[in-house]
């Protein structure tokens, strides 16, 4: 035996030596795919007893200047090394530089010329019109009033320290900045700024990525100091912040966080409405109704009052003010909590505004909350703009607005579409802090996940993502594509939405619907959510956690669908029909039988349908040499009697793609009736590209089906189907499912 053991595994391993390199079998362990484990974070897939984290406390006064359009503010920074490394210099994020004209030129996002193109186009491409951008930092001190050097690269400003900032010590230091809000018409993927009305000559502020903020430290890469570059969004510290926002008096400020000093910014009619839509749970309050909204745009007034707002660990800050604001709000009640959902937006977002976004809030904090963790925080706000879906956290910069007062169906579904996806980004990665400027796909793929749950629950009317949305992208150009598991910014602009919101959205649904199990997953989902809420996960802790919490390998599936730019593509190769003879004859009453034999329909060529009939197996009884030293023997005339007159068929089915998958089998038979099989990702492990099985049918099959319903992204349905021939009524109707 030992001979044997040996022969077979000089077999198998000496060509995988020869080639000097790891076996890479789509089965194999991703362990040399992911960051390692270790104290900080465990094999599990959870924090490490040792795991920390950086933390960033910010007071912050700033100011709105109407007349020219500048914000400028102060900050106290009140910086904790909770690392264990002694920290020389800092570095911050200065996100408003990325507009400045003579920085350096990233890669922008779409640079061609065509022969026709419009004004706005051209403004993009060349910036024609110029106007001002970027920081002006007055100052940066510590906290004796002393000044700090510093040095800014495009984004990125380093502090430098005259003495190391020790493990576990904190450091406190101000910073006074101005920067000129930009114009959002003017700028591509503009994320924030102001939207100005000429019939009224008022503006919306979207006050964003506007303080200076401290870059991550982690234990993964030390310093998160990647430039801004406009896709790759947010890599952020948690923090308490205490925040002052003067504006012209006359304007009402949405804001991160709760407002502390009502009685001072709001009327009293005001705060009795806001009082009475804390007890309303079942519509919405106005509180600023359109009459008086209207009634606030016919002046401008050169007052100012300052709006002061408090938040407990979150780790970004952002506001919008306007005196254009209608507002509504209403209470929604969760477990462990009542949150405020309220809607600002101005007379042009009516009536679907009013009527629709509130109630948009409400179904996302609920959604969410269940297949996470409750909302925790106090308010949840949708703010209407122009050609925007933006997120921050409690407050989100969403658009949609209708046309003279009309909205078609599917101009509503995408601004419902977009509040609700702007909302959840609240759990990812406002809570789950994920790094999106590496990683875009762990907040925008999760993200859309549980965006497209909420919308096939509160709407079924509206479509949604399902695994057919990703075929068409899958089956693309393999010269071109690129897997999910690529940084943010090295995407190609054209495929950044497949490849990091659809695709991991279509994978998640996959494992939740047809690998896993809803149960499953939907109990290791809400593990992980829970494990990384208000710390910093890696695409790895996801992986181990999916893993760990449902005891199913998935490396696989990772490997594949997140790794790799394979598609799913199952063929049904053949199918071959065989019947048992129901007795035992010897091999001389075999060689004069005149039944088809079971090498098949036809000896020469593989069937393409059922009319040749079955072929016929002779089923011997077992010789005792088969036994080897076993004593007791099978009872041969019992297993015969068993397949008597029953059907049996045997599958042959080729991975044409690359991806390998669960198959799931779809029998019609002669009667009409049918039948469903399913076979695990597994039937793929000794080979990668082409497995046979057999199955044993008590009726005659018509037709057989491989992913009659579309539940793995197959870009190629027209090989799923047996028979061949695509003129039976099965097929036609099977095509239409597509």
């Amino acid at each position: 035996m030992k001979y044997i053991i040996a022969f077979c595994l000089t077999l198998f391993i000496l060509p995988i030596q020869s080639q000097n390199q790891p076996w890479k079998g789509k089965f194999e362990p991703i362990d040399n795919l992911m960051s390692p484990t270790n104290a900080y974070r465990t094999a599990s897939g959870a924090p490490g007893k040792a795991y920390w984290q950086q933390r960033a406390d910010y007071k912050i006064k700033a100011i709105v200047n109407e007349s020219n359009n500048t914000l400028s503010g102060e900050e106290i920074i009140t910086y904790y090394n909770n690392s264990p490394d002694d920290l020389s210099y800092l570095w911050i994020q200065l996100e408003q530089n990325v507009n400045k004209k003579e920085n350096e030129d990233f890669g922008t996002i779409n640079n061609s010329l065509k022969d026709g193109i419009n004004t706005r186009q051209m403004q993009f491409l060349t910036r024609t019109i110029d106007f001002p951008a970027g920081y002006t930092i007055k100052y940066i001190k510590d906290s004796n009033g002393k000044p700090i050097k510093s040095l800014v690269n495009n984004t990125m400003m380093k502090v430098l320290l005259d003495e190391p900032l020790k493990s576990g010590n904190t450091l406190t230091f101000s910073i006074g900045w101005s920067y000129p809000i930009t114009d959002r018409s003017m700028y591509l993927l503009s994320r924030e700024g102001y939207e100005y009305f000429p019939e009224d000559d008022n503006t919306v502020y979207l006050i964003a990525h506007w303080f200076p903020r401290m870059a991550v430290y982690n234990d993964t890469e030390g310093w998160q100091n990647q430039q801004f570059q406009k896709l790759g969004e947010f890599a952020l510290e948690f923090g308490d912040y205490d925040v002052e926002i003067t504006v012209p008096a006359d304007h009402i400020v949405a804001s991160t966080g709760a407002l502390q000093n009502p009685e001072n910014v709001l009327t009293k009619k005001q705060r009795k409405r806001l009082n009475e839509a804390s007890k309303s749970f079942d519509t919405p309050v106005m509180v600023i109704t359109k009459e008086e909204a209207v009634e606030n745009e016919k002046e401008k007034s050169t007052k100012q009052k300052t709006w002061r707002y408090s938040a407990k660990n979150v780790r970004d800050f952002a506001f919008a003010s306007s005196r254009k604001f209608m507002w509504d709000a209403q209470a929604v009640k969760l477990p462990t909590n009542t949150v405020m959902a309220m809607s600002y937006y101005p007379k042009e977002g009516l009536p679907v505004w009013q009527e629709e976004s509130t109630k948009s809030v409400m179904h996302a904090l609920e959604v969410y909350s269940e297949a996470t963790f409750d909302y925790p925080y106090p308010v949840c706000i949708s703010v209407n703009t122009s050609n925007i879906g933006m997120e921050f956290p409690m407050i989100s910069f969403n658009g949609g607005r209708p046309k003279n007062g009309e909205m078609s169906k599917n101009a509503k579904a995408s601004m419902i579409g977009t509040i609700i996806h702007e909302v959840g980004h609240n759990w990812f990665p406002m809570i789950v802090s994920s790094d999106e400027r590496k990683w875009m796909w762990m907040d925008e793929g999760l993200n859309t996940f549980l965006h497209q749950r909420t919308v096939a629950e509160r709407y079924p009317e509206f479509n949604s993502v399902t695994p057919k949305s990703i075929a068409p992208f899958m089956s693309g150009d393999k010269n071109i594509l690129r897997p999910i598991m690529t940084t943010s910014d090295n995407e190609l602009f054209s495929q950044f939405g497949a490849n990091f919101y659809i695709k991991p959205t279509v994978g998640l649904q996959m494992l939740r619907n047809s690998i896993v199990g809803k149960e499953l997953f939907d109990a290791a989902f809400k593990e992980y959510a829970n494990r990384w809420k208000y710390k910093h996960p890696n695409p790895s802790d996801l992986f181990r956690t999916l893993e760990d919490a449902t005891a199913t390998d998935l490396d696989w599936f990772f490997r594949g669908w997140f790794f790799t730019t394979d598609n799913v593509d199952i063929e049904l190769s053949n199918v071959k029909w065989f019947k048992v003879h129901e007795e035992n004859r010897n091999i001389e009453d075999q060689t004069q039988s005149t039944q088809v034999t079971a090498e098949g329909n036809n000896a020469s060529e593989a069937p393409k349908d059922f009319s040749s009939g079955p072929a016929v197996i002779n089923m011997t009884d077992t010789p005792d040499a088969s036994y080897g030293q076993f004593l007791s023997r099978m009872d041969d005339a019992a297993i015969r009697k068993q397949l008597s007159g029953k059907n049996l068929y045997e599958l042959t089915i080729k991975n044409v793609g690359g991806l390998v998958m669960p198959v799931t089998i779809e029998w019609i038979f002669t009667d009409g009736s049918t039948e469903i099989d399913r076979l695990p990702a597994q039937i793929w492990r000794r080979n990668e590209y082409e497995v046979k099985e057999v199955f044993i049918k008590e009726k005659e099959v018509k037709t057989v089906n491989l992913d009659p319903n579309f539940e793995f992204a197959d870009t190629d349905m027209s090989n799923n189907v047996f028979p061949k021939s695509d003129t039976t009524s099965e097929f036609d109707g099977f095509k239409s499912k597509q």
